[in-house]
């Protein structure tokens, strides 16, 4: 977010008061370019080619002189290009300014045509065209809006939301249902657009009216001579309809309780103003304008919605723009009219739509929608409220910079195939939004930890001296967002444990820190190895009912060392020493160590009785989490010295797949495609969810289809209140659905 100061001339640093690379960003590998241009802000999308660091894990071969160090895998930090997308959100004021500067730092030379939307399109169709040399391919501004719609709700989880002004919350995000048509989408521009999406490609313009954000508009300019739609909303938002609405009551003496009128219900528009002598204030008109339009829209969209039974209405527009006050009258209004059963949805990227669309209509070559997107929570500024009594740190509307990016992911996410109800599935436990006792504390405990993840940043590249700036300028990124979060906890949809660490690998990956902890992971998985027989060893000494306890401690023990987690980071720094059978003794009886000495003799252990083993791990780094490149290395190293995980992999009863994830936490409604097919082909049975963030943090309460057990040490003390036990007492959570057969096949995710 960048503010602007009016200026008359063409020089960009006089206009933003932020560096212009953190608006229009990476631009010298754009590759092609869209706009939307409406009555006054314009919407810019392009794709550019993005370079960062990548933490790579090589297997040595240890049968040569190249293991004289006898080292396990050798890490490199290598350069990956990936491909993002850029929209980017300003005043039309600023649209030649911007024209200019884009001109003077686009060094693509491929790019001939710029895809064009959005009412004001032709008229800024040749200054376009003369300032970058590229010819203005106009696009439908409806179909454009539509695929944009699609996209962001496919791509960006906790896109659509609820607006509740009186809430504790007044964003309620809605789960977004695997399947996102059939809907209503509400385009409330200068008039209404309503269409009826069927599928990707098949929708419907099916009503409409004149009656729309131009009326307000227009007959506010002329009710109260302001002439700038802001300013009318600030007015309302002072206003009293009463003063110039009649009432039920006014014609009643009270409510007319034999239709079910209530007493404060309008029932004339500007009614008093015919009879009452007297002058009305410009705050009043405005009130009441707004409460008639607004209810003249609600209702037709209920009708429709009705008409074609519909449940899901999604509203956007100029009308709307995010405006707290716009977004409670609509609200009202609908639940007026359908009596609950219908909800006003709105969108938080809805300002981008026209862009996208526009810009994927120019794409379709590439086939984005082949690809699932993730928006980049480092790169983009999140939803605001403009409420001017909202929040201290609140945007001025009036020359704001808006950015959203969104990143190709290397695979195609899809949900858990076992999710009970995929459309009812919330990951996360504990919406942070909500509970503000649990979001002071968590926002502190994360910026808390910030010294920690800098110094350990800086460790992973001893190599590098320009670490320790990037370091600190990944430092002042995060703890920005975090401020941002204490007073806008909706910025990124629902805040949660798992979008606070979302939002720090995000800020890692800015400034080429890909992987901080991999040199504890490396060392922790060296010591392991050298265990490993000897706790296979001592399990197979034991008795069956004796042994399946030993196999849940160590799983158990093995998820202690977790150095994400201060209790436990500060033990590991303060006792060197600290191992595996302490960290037994720690649990409560009323990476390395994870997966090699907990998880792999559970596998060996569930192999042995003739079950076939799906084993998930993360497909890219998060804390000191085993990532699958590195499980692939370390299996190896294990069968080498265990014949059951041998011949566990040889006959293809242990499977080991990516799980789609770089983050601590889990969302099974976002995984790797072909961890999804493994699980049906395998029919899978039973699932194990190991670890505090995919167990307790996301999942605590996730249903599925099939047996699961969640299994995890609490290793936060605040939580572990909050759970009403004590700093590593135990979840072993077992549940199994009913009528369900066991055929003997299981999914870990370590």
């Amino acid at each position: 977010m960048a503010e602007c100061g009016r200026v008359d001339s063409h020089t960009m640093d006089k206009s933003i008061t932020l560096p212009p690379d953190e608006i229009f960003r990476n631009l010298e590998n754009a590759k092609r370019f869209a706009i939307d241009i409406g009555g006054s802000l314009t919407k810019l999308a392009y794709y550019s080619t993005v370079k960062h660091k990548v933490a790579k894990v090589r297997s040595f071969d240890h049968s040569t002189k190249e293991a004289a160090s006898d080292k396990l895998y050798e890490i490199s930090v290598q350069e990956e290009v990936t491909a993002r997308l850029h929209f980017i959100k300003f005043e039309n004021a600023y649209i030649e300014t911007c024209l200019d500067f884009i001109k003077d730092h686009l060094v693509n030379t491929e790019t001939k045509v710029i895809k064009a939307t959005g009412g004001g399109a032709h008229k800024f169709k040749v200054l376009i065209e003369r300032k970058l040399g590229l010819k203005v391919d106009k696009e439908d501004e409806m179909s454009c809006l539509i695929k944009g719609c699609n996209f962001v709700l496919k791509n960006i989880p906790h896109e659509a939301f609820v607006y509740a002004k009186h809430a504790d919350s007044e964003f309620r995000f809605q789960t977004t249902d695997p399947d996102i048509f059939p809907y209503l989408l509400v385009n409330i521009g200068s008039g209404v657009s309503i269409a009826k999406v069927e599928s990707e490609d098949k929708f419907e313009r099916i009503g409409g009216s004149s009656i729309g954000g131009g009326t307000f508009w227009g007959l506010g300019a002329l009710l109260t001579k302001t002439k700038r739609f802001d300013e009318l909303l600030q007015l309302a938002s002072k206003g009293q309809h009463s003063s110039v609405d009649m009432l039920v009551k006014d014609i009643y003496g009270g409510s007319y309780g034999y239709l079910g009128l209530t007493g404060d219900l309008i029932a004339s528009s500007f009614g008093k103003s015919a009879t009452a002598d007297k002058e009305f204030s410009k705050e009043d008109m405005a009130k009441s304008l707004l409460h008639m339009i607004s209810n003249d829209i609600g209702q037709l969209a209920c009708l429709y919605a009705r008409l074609h039974n519909l449940s899901r209405v999604y509203f956007g527009g100029f009308f709307i723009r995010g405006h707290p006050l716009t977004m409670h009258t609509i609200t009202y209004s609908i639940n007026f009219f359908t009596k609950g059963e219908v909800q006003a949805l709105f969108l938080r990227h809805e300002g981008y739509l026209g862009a996208i669309g526009a810009f994927l209509k120019g794409a379709e070559e590439d086939n984005p929608n082949q690809y699932s997107w993730g928006e980049n929570y480092a790169g983009s500024s999140g939803l605001m409220s403009v409420s001017p009594d909202m929040y201290p740190m609140q945007r001025a509307r009036s020359g704001t910079f808006d950015m959203l990016e969104m990143d190709r992911l290397d695979r195609q996410l899809v949900n858990l195939p076992l999710l009970q109800e995929p459309s009812s599935y919330i990951p996360d436990t504990v919406d942070l939004t909500e509970d503000a006792p649990a979001r002071e504390y968590w926002l502190f405990c994360f910026e808390d930890a910030l010294d920690g993840v800098v110094k350990r940043a800086v460790a992973s590249q001893p190599d590098m001296p320009e670490a320790a700036v990037r370091a600190e300028k990944f430092r002042q990124k995060y703890r920005h967002k975090l401020q941002t979060l204490r007073y806008q906890p909706f910025a990124y949809g629902s805040l949660t444990v798992r979008s606070l660490l979302d939002t720090r690998e995000h800020c890692l990956n800015e400034f080429n820190f890909p992987d901080p902890y991999s040199k504890i992971k490396e060392r922790e998985n060296d010591v392991a190895l050298k265990y490993y027989q000897k706790v296979v060893k001592s399990l197979e000494e034991l008795s069956w009912e004796d042994r399946q306890f030993a196999l849940v401690r160590g799983v158990l023990a093995g998820n202690v060392f977790d150095w994400g987690a201060k209790a436990v980071s500060d033990v590991l720094e303060s006792d060197p020493e600290f191992g595996f059978e302490q960290a037994k003794r720690q649990l409560e009886d009323n990476s390395g160590v994870d997966i090699i000495l907990g998880v792999m003799p559970l596998v060996r252990e569930l192999l042995s009785r003739g079950t076939e083993v799906v084993l998930a791990s993360n497909s890219g780094p998060a804390l000191n989490d085993v990532t699958n490149g590195e499980l692939q290395i370390l299996t190896e190293r294990i069968a080498a010295m265990d014949p059951v995980i041998q011949s566990g992999l040889r006959d293809d009863r242990l499977t080991l797949v990516q799980n789609g994830s770089s983050s601590p936490c889990l969302d099974l409604s976002r995984l790797d495609k072909a961890l999804a097919m493994v699980v049906r082909e395998r029919k899978t049975d039973l699932v194990i969810i190991e670890g505090m963030g995919r167990a307790i943090h996301t999942n605590y309460f996730a249903t599925l289809s099939c047996e699961s057990l969640k299994l995890a040490v609490i290793k936060n003390s605040w939580l572990a209140d909050r759970l009403g036990g004590k700093l590593f007492s135990v979840v072993f959570k077992y549940e199994v659905p009913a009528g369900k057969p066991s055929q003997e096949a299981a999914v870990l995710t370590p």
